[in-house]
């Protein structure tokens, strides 16, 4: 998260991560103290003793410190995304000349972000908010600290919101007329086949995934295929893929991964086609059987939604924060049982947890189901090297998002969570510890609309 800073802002002066606190401190008691009258003796609180707490400050070329301020989470305990920026200050002498306020207040937020935040607060005094308004941060409600009027402010989040954009926003317009899946079934992560018990899912692995990690590119393209037929509670049958490779050393790198998959989630490859001399590319297409599809849409106002992931495993190398590898790990038995999860509980709706994460998965759930979501972020079951914010935006390995009662709720190694619920309206909210409720998504996912 550090590779943000230092980072040079101007000619004057860089703004850095404080490797020594002394001077940041003096500064704070000469200003709150000594020049502002805030505090009596000290300004130094419980913030200052978390190990969590980063300082930023902004030096000159000649090493003198110029102002300061400190990021880290709002609470104790698990960092659950929660962030809160403080006591930023700067030197009298260096006051409304070089911008360092408002550089701080920057480098501040891109700290938060980078560290896996999706709330990020401030409380600044009154006579600061026109400068954090104008650096585009949003006035909560007034406050008084020290018996001085401040203002709450708190800072956009957008990370939700712009995978929402980059991974399903469009697909309304590009499928309209089309109503994949069929009525009831619109948008779901598999397609029933008419006149029949099958369930047909179809996916492609990123050219960039299956050029430079072939092995891995095939075993997600079973993995991928497997989770959408679990979500409508379908039993695998059998699996096509369509693979592009530069040459059959390759080739042979992706169906071994493929190989690997199939023999693991027990799902045969019943065949397919192979291209040799272009660029790497790798599709599939997974046939399951159930006589009764769980819907994606089938969640209503009122309803708690769950999430059921697989917490064990870590980072794929080389994707950190954004693929969570919890099942090249696992035994056959033990994937089995998760993908049968979906089949044995007959939630009211169940949606995979894919490319959009679990709040842009939650969000195509809720619009399918014809309302909106709020999420408990605090109870979103979660591993304990992932932050918060990488978590709810990365390929989970194995997540279930459903909505409605439970029946048989075993889903073996997987653990399961009550983290929200389904509520009138429309887009993903996030429900805080304190009470506050922030925004995420705030429309629908694909534009696809409601499913029946």
């Amino acid at each position: 998260m550090t590779d943000l800073v230092p980072a040079l802002v101007g000619p004057q002066f860089m703004v850095e991560p404080a490797e020594e606190l002394g001077g940041y401190h003096a500064l704070r008691r000469r200003v709150f103290v000594d020049e502002q009258g805030l505090f009596e003796l000290h300004d130094r609180d419980e913030r200052d003793e978390d190990p969590r707490t980063v300082v930023l400050v902004a030096r000159s070329a000649r090493g003198e410190l110029l102002g300061g301020v400190r990021v880290g989470p709002a609470a104790d305990g698990p960092d659950i995304g929660w962030w809160q920026g403080g006591r930023l200050v700067v030197d009298p002498a260096a006051r409304g000349t070089l911008g360092i306020g408002p550089a701080l207040v920057r480098a501040a937020c891109a700290y938060a972000e980078s560290a896996g935040a999706l709330r990020f607060d401030a409380t600044v005094q009154r006579r600061n908010e026109p400068m954090f308004r104008r650096l585009g941060w949003q006035p909560v409600r007034h406050v008084a600290v020290a018996g001085r009027p401040h203002t709450l402010m708190r800072w956009p989040m957008r990370r939700l919101a712009a995978l929402a954009a980059a991974t399903k926003n469009p697909l309304g317009e590009l499928l309209d007329g089309m109503a994949p899946g069929g009525k009831g079934f619109v948008g779901d992560d598999g397609a029933p086949v008419p006149g029949s018990d099958l369930i047909a899912a179809c996916d492609a692995i990123l050219p960039s995934m299956v050029e430079r990690d072939p092995d891995w590119a095939g075993w997600c393209a079973v993995l991928v295929n497997v989770n959408d037929l679990a979500a409508m509670g379908a039993a695998p049958v059998g699996l096509l893929n369509a693979v592009g490779a530069r040459d059959a050393a390759h080739a042979a790198r992706i169906l071994g991964g493929l190989r690997r998959a199939s023999a693991a989630y027990g799902i045969p490859i019943l065949g397919g086609h192979t291209q040799l001399g272009v660029p790497a590319a790798l599709s599939a297409t997974a046939l399951g059987r159930t006589d009764r599809p769980v819907p994606g849409g089938g969640g209503r106002p009122g309803q708690r939604v769950r999430l059921t992931a697989d917490l064990g495993g870590g980072w794929r190398p080389g994707y950190g924060g954004r693929q969570w590898d919890s099942t090249s790990g696992r035994t056959p038995a033990e994937l089995q049982r998760m993908q049968s999860f979906v089949g044995r509980a007959r939630p009211a709706a169940a949606k995979d947890v894919s490319m959009a994460g679990v709040a842009g998965t939650l969000g195509m759930l809720a619009e399918a189901s014809g309302c909106g979501a709020l999420l408990d972020v605090a109870r979103v079951p979660r591993p304990a090297a992932a932050s918060a914010g990488d978590w709810l935006t990365c390929f989970p390995g194995f997540a279930m998002l459903t909505a409605g009662p439970l029946g048989d709720g075993d889903a073996g190694p997987a653990v399961t969570a009550d983290c929200g619920e389904l509520v009138p309206g429309r887009g993903v909210r996030l429900r805080w510890p304190d009470g506050e409720i922030t925004g995420a998504l705030e429309a629908d996912v694909t534009g696809l609309g409601r499913a029946s």
